[in-house]
């Protein structure tokens, strides 16, 4: 499977490189790049983990006893920031998760309607925390529990639906695709490459989620704007979070055409495929730090997270606009997050849509995203 993914690194990478135009995001002017970053990325990073140090409660949790997926992404921000498995503050957040591991194998609050959600994101976090390997056995069975939920053959669900592949928050009967990603994300964390079936099921529904008109996409929204990029679901009566046109289509907006773009990476979609090439092109048209593209200010710090890590993914080092004004995109993004953290040590979002009001939860977002641009220890 390694062998798998560095060929597709490496097949991503090539691509970009020789694409003029292609490969290349707009920035805007007003980020510059840090010529000293090193020092002023670590001392952000201690000020965030020294304020979740104090926002944790007793019992190891963050902002709600109950929500594990906010407990579980700040855990796994924690553990890539560099904070050893050891510490008296993981010890406990992990303790917490721990208490939220069902006999089915998830790891969700019992009553919970996010149950792919919990889960994946628990997963992720005793991924990272499993340096003895004394997580083994709760990674394996949280992995067989998320293929269970996924959308296929085993509910009856077959290839021609347009809910195939697809994972939701587990009490919905419309996948989505963030859940999805969410989903991929666990999966290739847990090891499994993209020959596996649940991988390949999954760039089905993906692939329903893009404005692209093809033999992949015959959904009734394909059509409609068939820009490239991504939206929330084409299931249910279809959806976007950016809204419709006037036509009935669904808009692509950038945090999702991002998610869409790396689970497809992830789920082994080659990097001449037609649908990667689409979201570039879409990403070149509409690329932003000062906002997510398509929807303003909303879900901005899981914009640059999945910005971060589809990028990341590919070993792009340098983006050329189609006018051929290059930018490093790492060094602007980390200016970006540094000038948005707030004296406490925080981040927060004043568009409080998906919960990114919490600074718990755009700390951990914020925190995931320099541990790719900056990598703790390194």
């Amino acid at each position: 499977m390694r062998q798998t993914t560095r060929r597709m690194v490496r097949s991503f990478a090539t691509l970009c490189a020789g694409m003029i135009g292609f490969a290349g995001l707009w920035v805007e002017p007003r980020v510059q790049a840090d010529d000293k970053p090193a020092a002023k990325v670590a001392e952000a990073r201690q000020a965030a983990i020294a304020f979740l140090r104090t926002t944790q409660a007793d019992e190891g949790s963050w902002t709600s006893p109950t929500a594990a997926g906010i407990s579980g992404l700040i855990t796994t921000a924690l553990l890539k920031a560099g904070v050893e498995p050891s510490d008296p503050m993981l010890q406990k957040a992990l303790k917490n998760l721990e208490s939220f591991i069902q006999s089915d194998g998830g790891i969700y609050e019992k009553n919970s309607g996010h149950r792919n959600y919990e889960t994946s994101i628990s997963l992720l976090a005793f991924q990272a925390a499993n340096d003895q390997h004394q997580y083994d056995k709760q990674i394996a069975n949280a992995r067989d529990f998320l293929k269970k939920l996924q959308w296929d053959d085993t509910e009856d669900v077959k290839p021609d639906d347009v809910r195939f592949g697809g994972a939701g928050y587990g009490n919905s009967k419309r996948p989505d695709l963030s859940n999805t990603a969410f989903l991929l994300e666990a999966l290739k964390a847990a090891g499994v490459g993209p020959d596996d079936q649940a991988m390949k099921n999954a760039v089905v529904f993906v692939s329903r989620c893009q404005n692209l008109e093809s033999e992949h996409n015959t959904t009734e929204f394909a059509s409609k704007v068939n820009d490239g990029g991504f939206y929330y679901t084409p299931a249910g009566g279809g959806n976007s979070q950016a809204g419709a046109t006037e036509n009935g289509g669904l808009r692509s907006y950038a945090s999702m055409t991002y998610a869409g773009l790396k689970s497809m990476i992830y789920a082994g979609v080659d990097a001449k495929d037609p649908r990667v090439q689409a979201a570039y092109k879409w990403l070149q048209k509409h690329y932003s730090l000062a906002e997510n593209p398509g929807m303003g200010q909303a879900g901005l710090f899981y914009y640059y997270h999945t910005l971060a890590k589809a990028l990341d993914t590919m070993q792009v080092k340098t983006f050329e606009e189609a006018s051929g004004k290059q930018h490093d995109w790492r060094a602007e993004l980390t200016s970006q997050l540094l000038s948005l953290q707030k004296e406490n040590g925080s981040w927060v979002n004043g568009e409080k849509k998906w919960m990114e009001g919490d600074p718990n939860m755009a700390t951990a977002y914020a925190l995931l995203t320099l541990a790719i641009l900056s990598p703790a220890g390194k």
